[in-house]
């Protein structure tokens, strides 16, 4: 059971209406707009951060949205959340075999600098501080210092809020299976 009141669907805010309609059925996020109705403008606030820096679509992007997608793919599976798992965000740009094996930590199908990305993704969420100077150079070989800001910044987020999505149980609320 949630440990937020989830608002009836008939008495939310536009917004968050607009999120819970065009979730097409997918509970968790149903369910997350329904929590965040009580406070609609922190999760419009959220969404405007993560989208655009999330695809790209942030001009000043330094890291490119596959590399982004693979990391919180990754992130997905070691919060154990089954929403932000079962969601492609780039579909386009990641095949469901890469997707996979992101998610189990297996980095064949991927590049080098993924492997790094999706690795660093890994330490962040399960060991940050094990991240050494060494660890830090490694990545360093793959990503500028803007790069290797925005992706710390991104990964952060992905942990951060499936976190928040276990924690007030939003994600397993009431999974119709």
């Amino acid at each position: 059971m949630s440990r937020i009141a989830l608002v009836d669907t008939e008495q939310l805010p536009e917004a968050m209406r607009q999120i819970h309609d065009s979730a097409d059925g997918a509970w968790g996020i149903q369910h997350t707009a329904r929590a965040f109705a009580h406070h609609p403008d922190l999760l419009q606030a959220y969404l405007g951060f993560f989208w655009p820096w999330h695809t790209g679509e942030a001009p000043e992007a330094k890291v490119d949205p596959r590399t982004k997608e693979l990391c919180r793919l990754r992130i997905a599976e070691l919060n154990g959340c089954v929403t932000c798992a079962s969601y492609r965000y780039q579909p386009t740009l990641i095949e469901e075999s890469e997707a996979t094996a992101a998610m189990a930590g297996d980095g064949k199908p991927l590049t080098e600098s993924e492997r790094v990305a999706v690795a660093y993704a890994e330490m962040l969420a399960i060991n940050h501080h094990g991240i050494d100077d060494a660890y830090v150079a490694r990545v360093r070989e793959h990503f500028d210092e803007a790069q290797l800001l925005e992706l710390t910044m991104m990964i952060g987020q992905y942990i951060g809020f499936g976190r928040t999505l276990a924690t007030l149980q939003l994600e397993t609320v009431a999974c119709p299976i």
